[in-house]
């Protein structure tokens, strides 16, 4: 991690510029630190608080922020592992974008370097390398965030279950190599099925003896952000005001959004909120059978891995009330591992919140999931006690 004073170049995407010094007066309800990226204003908002007389304020300092030529900021090391993957490319182009990003150390079993070197020409000041099959060692080294979304992509027919066997030991084997060359990095795993690769790389780090359940995250922001999306469609509402939490897991029913808790209140009849919850646990199927054999949601997912990544960077960064959904070890219900609302600060998960007052179809929700997911929970554990695997 460095300091440094980065020029605007038009692309940064974490630009939260003076907004810090804006404190919320005491009639005003609390927001989250504002980021510039699309999408995100209302990210762990207090409902009533997208509307608030400081929302119009914080937006009017990021503009007149845009013409200061310089600011003072943190950067810090990220590990992209997969790196030359449909999810990998995408995302490590957002990563080049993000003005907290000093160094993007890009890795993959192949055509990596000429990743890195397409990349590298994108005129912002992140350092980019590409390291192949044999220099993952080096790529670690000094992390301070590692993102995987390494792993198979799904196909027409397959389940995230289907995925298992082979993505399984591709995590495994990427969070041994971690556990040793980037103990104390902030880990966003993506490889699917998250509900089971999160357990196994807890269960690797522990046996490593570094493990910190602040530092270990299933991304399942694109939940959320496809949430959002169709929230805002149904409804005519602005997107970048709507926030939708977004529970459970994220494999078709284990995941679970909360209409009920939308920000801004929205109403849903028992039968549109039962479609549009339904809409929102299948969306990537219908991705995988509109690309039709040609991939998965990797665009999305690259888009919603950014945003997650960008919340981790400014909590490494000092902020400490951050909020994002994210799947992570939790006490909010029996399991040891569940989505939720965490505030992310500068140890990674500062806090993880309950689930709120539910209705009583999430609340059938929620009971409904937890086998399927104590399913996935155990699957994973006991992948990660074998020494059987597939290594990258």
């Amino acid at each position: 991690m460095s300091s440094a004073m980065l020029t605007h170049s038009g692309c940064g995407l974490a630009s939260r510029s003076c907004t810090r010094s804006l404190a919320p007066s005491a009639a005003q309800p609390a927001c989250r630190q504002l980021a510039s990226f699309e999408g995100m204003r209302s990210v762990g908002a207090v409902p009533k608080c997208a509307q608030s007389p400081l929302r119009q304020q914080r937006r009017a300092a990021v503009r007149a922020s845009r013409s200061t030529p310089a600011i003072e900021a943190k950067q810090f090391k990220v590990a992209l592992l997969g790196a030359a993957g449909g999810i990998g490319q995408p995302l490590a182009l957002l990563l080049k974008m993000n003005r907290l990003v000093g160094e993007l150390a890009l890795y993959d079993v192949a055509n990596v370097v000429g990743v890195a070197a397409d990349i590298s020409h994108c005129n912002t000041p992140v350092k980019v390398t590409g390291y192949g099959k044999d220099d993952l060692s080096t790529a670690l080294k000094g992390a301070d965030l590692v993102v995987i979304p390494a792993g198979v992509p799904r196909k027409p027919g397959m389940t995230r279950d289907d995925l298992f066997n082979i993505n399984a030991g591709i995590v495994k084997t990427l969070i041994e190599a971690t556990s040793k060359d980037a103990p104390n990095a902030i880990l966003n795993i993506i490889s699917n099925p998250v509900n089971s690769t999160v357990p196994i790389a807890a269960e690797v780090l522990k046996a490593a003896g570094v493990y910190d359940k602040k530092k270990l995250m299933g991304v399942t922001t694109l939940d959320v952000v496809r949430a959002n999306t169709f929230v805002a469609e149904a409804k005519g509402l602005d997107l970048r005001d709507v926030d939708v939490p977004v529970v459970g897991g994220h494999a078709g029913t284990t995941i679970l959004p909360l209409l009920s808790q939308a920000t801004p209140e929205v109403s849903f009849s028992d039968e549109d909120a039962a479609a549009m919850t339904d809409k929102i646990q299948n969306a990537g199927t219908i991705v995988v059978e509109a690309k039709a054999g040609a991939g998965s949601a990797t665009l999305s997912m690259a888009y919603a891995a950014a945003r997650m990544a960008e919340s981790v960077l400014l909590g490494l960064d000092g902020n400490d009330d951050i909020w994002e959904c994210a799947y992570v070890e939790s006490s909010v219900t029996k399991l040891p591992f569940f989505a939720s609302k965490v505030r992310l600060g500068p140890s990674g998960v500062e806090e993880v919140r309950g689930l709120g007052e539910l209705n009583s179809v999430e609340q059938k929700g929620v009971d409904d999931l937890i086998p399927i997911l104590e399913g996935n929970i155990n699957k994973g554990v006991e992948f990660a006690k074998t020494p059987k695997n597939e290594k990258l």
